[in-house]
């Protein structure tokens, strides 16, 4: 497989349902907040919820390509549940953004999202769906954000489909985001212990760095005696799924003013990382409220 094709499955289960009643306490708090500041300053600013990876509102497992070996030991048939999904769960709140943008690349899913949401009785004249590469909506959202928009972005993807280019882009915005990172499940994966990286492109598309960077932050040089003498051997670092995050991190604090130093950890039933839910923004009240959250999740 020379070429990284994303998975096309979508997931439940309980590490689905922490990370998701983390954001749903998340957004109730900013909501609140938001709602107040429109009082003292004339309805301003206007509010925009963005939900990069949408889907279908349902989470159903589908295994359907050859790279399934690479995923399939990390969940389990429990995982494979229908949870209440971020749509309608951000939607049930009592207060409100001006605008909800659902985005996701999967027709179907778009379109099964909104009869679903349609189906609850939730949707309203201010809820947009599209159906896009999250990528490039990213670029339309970052033009229309001034000191009078605020959004809160959710990217919630299964895998590697935000590319750093387009996070790049919300660069001294108002904007609060929440991002999975898949540290466990996939991108662990493609760190070999010897050092013959998987994917390269993709990992370099995904971090904005180069092989080269990716491999000193994930590899040391030790030297061991031999029959031929002393050589020097590749070894991978310890709790490299931590330092995946660490890493990713690092590159937001580029970005953003305030990041998750702790993100959410998430895992498995099997009790195995799998992924780490990330906060990062440029207003120290939303660090706090976020990092509170996430401190009481993690314990």
């Amino acid at each position: 497989m020379n070429e990284f094709k994303e998975p096309k499955s979508f997931w439940g289960g309980s590490w689905t349902e922490e990370k998701l009643d983390a954001f749903e306490k998340y957004v109730n708090a900013y909501l609140m907040i938001m709602n107040a500041q429109k009082e003292k300053y004339n309805g301003w600013p206007t509010t925009i919820y963005f939900d990069g990876f949408a889907g279908s509102g349902e989470k159903k497992l589908k295994r359907n390509d050859e790279q399934e070996n690479l995923f399939s030991d990390y969940f389990s048939e429990r995982e494979n549940e229908v949870y209440k999904g971020s749509a309608e769960r951000v939607l049930s709140l009592r207060n409100k953004f001006d605008y909800y943008y659902f985005v996701d690349i999967d027709e179907e899913a778009i379109n099964n999202l909104q009869n679903f949401l349609s189906s609850k009785g939730l949707l309203t004249d201010n809820c947009f769906f599209r159906r896009c590469d999250v990528n490039e909506y990213l670029g339309e959202l970052s033009n229309i954000l001034n000191d009078k928009k605020a959004a809160l972005v959710l990217l919630d993807p299964f895998g590697m489909q935000i590319n750093w280019e387009n996070i790049n882009l919300l660069e001294n915005k108002r904007v609060d985001l929440w991002i999975l990172i898949p540290s466990g499940v996939i991108i662990n994966r493609f760190l070999d212990k010897k050092g013959n990286i998987l994917f390269q492109k993709k990992l370099e598309s995904y971090f904005g760095l180069s092989i080269t960077e990716i491999k000193d932050h994930f590899y040391k040089i030790e030297k061991e005696k031999t029959l031929f003498g002393e050589q020097e051997k590749l070894i991978k670092v310890d709790d490299s799924i931590s330092k995946i995050a660490q890493l990713y991190i690092i590159k937001l604090k580029r970005i953003f003013k305030y990041v998750t130093e702790n993100p959410l950890l998430l895992i498995n039933t099997k009790h195995a990382p799998i992924y780490h839910f990330v906060f990062a923004s440029n207003n120290k009240t939303a660090l706090k409220i976020a990092s509170q959250i996430i401190e009481k999740k993690n314990k």
